[in-house]
């Protein structure tokens, strides 16, 4: 089964967790929404959501893809060494997606210097500041690494995925 994990932690953004999650799951993935603990998570416009994994269990597991979704919960997400573990380890073989805030925790993470990013134009200073290549666009793929500005870029964020995949012999 080709798996994937949606990050969740409290205020992600609505609609760059929904999408995913339900793009995802079309393609045929078996998606996992991978919480620090399994619990309740609720969204800056108040929707909640349930984790249906913690972060250790997914650690045990191959990843394909790890989408990270913005809003305020990257700032969260970065504060737990088992999510910065995670994603530095879905980045060695698979594709790390992060939208809006989201390349935050790819800073935290140590994958940003070097790389061609974008993200929500409030986070750019902390891009550039930790070594990244900004990029001027709503997304950009920089190897495994898809970053967006926000919900607009998804639909372009979702094709460079893809392209990602195919490069590692993984036709969706």
């Amino acid at each position: 089964m080709m798996k994937v994990a949606v990050l969740i932690e409290d205020l992600f953004d609505e609609r760059e967790l929904i999408y995913p999650l339900y793009r995802l799951q079309e393609l045929g993935f078996q998606v996992d929404v991978v919480g620090p603990e399994v619990k309740e998570y609720k969204g800056k416009s108040g929707l909640v959501l349930k984790a249906t994994k913690d972060v250790r269990s997914a650690l045990q597991e191959e990843y394909l893809v790890v989408w990270i979704p913005g809003g305020y919960a990257p700032d969260r997400l970065r504060r737990s060494k088992e999510i910065i573990q995670f994603v530095r380890k879905t980045a060695e073989r698979g594709v790390v997606a992060a939208v809006c805030h989201a390349p935050w925790l790819l800073v935290s993470a140590g994958l940003a210097k070097g790389r061609r990013l974008t993200g929500f134009f409030s986070i750019h200073d902390d891009l550039r500041n930790a070594g990244a290549i900004l990029v001027d666009a709503s997304f950009v793929r920089d190897g495994n690494i898809v970053t967006g500005t926000g919900p607009e870029a998804m639909p372009g964020m979702f094709k460079l995925i893809l392209e990602a995949l195919r490069e590692k012999g993984i036709n969706i």
